[in-house]
């Protein structure tokens, strides 16, 4: 396998002049560019970025962080932030810390030493501490706003009432939601939506929670659900919504509507079943765009930006 020696030899200049040729053609002649781009296209040398990276002081790596592994919308978040990612030529690494604790800040103090910037997910964590994590390296929040943070939203808080507005209209009259784990920053906007929601539609809301987001979450609800005598139900996440559908079967309960996402409501043949729809991937990718366009800035940081995502309901 060829080297930038044998490239540098080859084109009859130094190593050093080859490495700048390459990785920095604004700081060489323009003769001496082309004679070692030829020389790097005859040999088929290819560089390393990652060693081109570390010599500019970057790491060509960002880190995702989220909140845990147990919760599969943050997964669709990953996939696109990774293929936004490598279209620029990045690596994506992946971490795990709630930002609920101060403790944790000195695993991301850690982290921001490996990486160029942070796509964050802290649903959870206080604005002081989310603030703090941000200040090591350029950061893009996701699914949460923050005061001075740039952040991209799934604005899935005016679905969520939009979807209270239907099943009122629909008749029914007595509609329940499962709310998110304690503290979220997510629940927190989707309950005010609902109740906003459902005032003026008529319909008795109860509001019960806080939950994890898990099927087991789900399944524990349904004696609460039963006994609120819902006829509908609208649950945080699908986890939530799968434990209560199954819990509810168990029970030979089966008129209760419990919204979903399209694809649960599609495989398993459901009628008559609302459905909401992140696209998780789209949110990854918007949200890696931003960070992108932070570390390319050169200078003093741009102004904060907050970008919210359109959820269909359906």
């Amino acid at each position: 396998m060829p080297t930038l020696a044998d490239v540098a030899a080859l084109a009859g200049v130094s190593k050093a002049t080859a490495s700048r040729a390459l990785s920095r053609p604004d700081l060489a002649a323009p003769e001496t560019v082309a004679r070692v781009r030829a020389a790097a296209e005859q040999l088929g040398f290819v560089p390393n970025r990652a060693a081109t990276q570390l010599a500019g002081g970057k790491t060509g790596v960002v880190a995702v962080v989220v909140p845990t592994l147990d919760n599969t919308f943050f997964t669709p978040i990953i996939g696109g932030a990774q293929a936004r990612a490598a279209e620029s030529g990045m690596q994506l690494t992946i971490a795990v810390h709630s930002l609920e604790h101060q403790a944790q800040l000195a695993a991301v103090e850690q982290l921001s030493r490996q990486v160029d910037g942070f796509l964050l997910t802290a649903p959870r964590g206080s604005d002081e501490i989310v603030r703090a994590a941000a200040s090591y390296k350029p950061t893009v929040l996701i699914d949460r706003e923050i005061d001075g943070m740039t952040s991209v939203v799934a604005d899935t808080a005016t679905a969520f009432g939009a979807l209270v507005t239907w099943l009122a209209d629909k008749g029914h009259e007595r509609i329940v939601y499962l709310g998110g784990p304690a503290g979220s920053w997510q629940d927190r906007q989707r309950q005010a939506a609902i109740r906003a929601a459902a005032e003026p539609g008529g319909a008795r809301l109860t509001m019960l929670g806080p939950f994890p987001s898990t099927f087991a979450a789900g399944v524990e609800s349904a004696q609460a659900v039963v006994a609120a005598r819902a006829t509908a139900v609208v649950p945080y996440s699908t986890s939530i919504g799968l434990g209560l559908m199954f819990a509810l079967l168990h029970r030979g309960i089966r008129d209760v509507v419990v919204s979903s996402e399209r694809m649960v409501v599609e495989s398993l043949g459901l009628t008559g079943v609302p459905s909401i729809d992140v696209d998780g991937e789209r949110l990854g990718e918007v949200a890696m765009g931003r960070l992108m366009t932070l570390l390319g800035e050169r200078g003093e940081a741009p102004p904060p930006t907050t970008s919210r995502l359109a959820v269909p309901i359906s």
